[in-house]
């Protein structure tokens, strides 16, 4: 009967990474996560949970004439805030997952 203590132990411990884990994506929510383009011309704030918050544009890049390259900044922006998130989001969770190597758990 020795091994059901040991069983009972592994699920304490899986139960409190649990709760550690749910509280860790929790404060990722809350992170802000800014993503710039253009030398800070165009700035996007992002959510740890990849949900954008805001989009700041500096009145000196809007050309009427050259819509492309604002929204070329404004994707740009977007995508380097959800790059950080990422980053963010591995370094953060990937504590729990450290040598279990399991596949697609970040």
């Amino acid at each position: 009967m020795r091994g059901m203590g040991n069983m009972q132990n592994m699920m304490k411990q899986m139960q409190k990474m649990q709760k550690k884990m749910a509280q860790a994506q929790e404060e990722l929510g809350e992170e802000r996560i800014e993503g710039t383009a253009g030398g800070g011309m165009v700035t996007v704030i992002v959510s740890g949970h990849k949900e954008v918050l805001e989009v700041n544009i500096k009145e000196e890049v809007v050309d009427p004439e050259d819509i492309e390259m604002l929204q070329d900044l404004v994707l740009a922006a977007t995508n380097d805030a959800i790059k950080k998130c990422d980053e963010l989001t591995n370094n953060t969770m990937g504590q729990f997952t450290k040598g279990m190597n399991l596949p697609g758990m970040f």
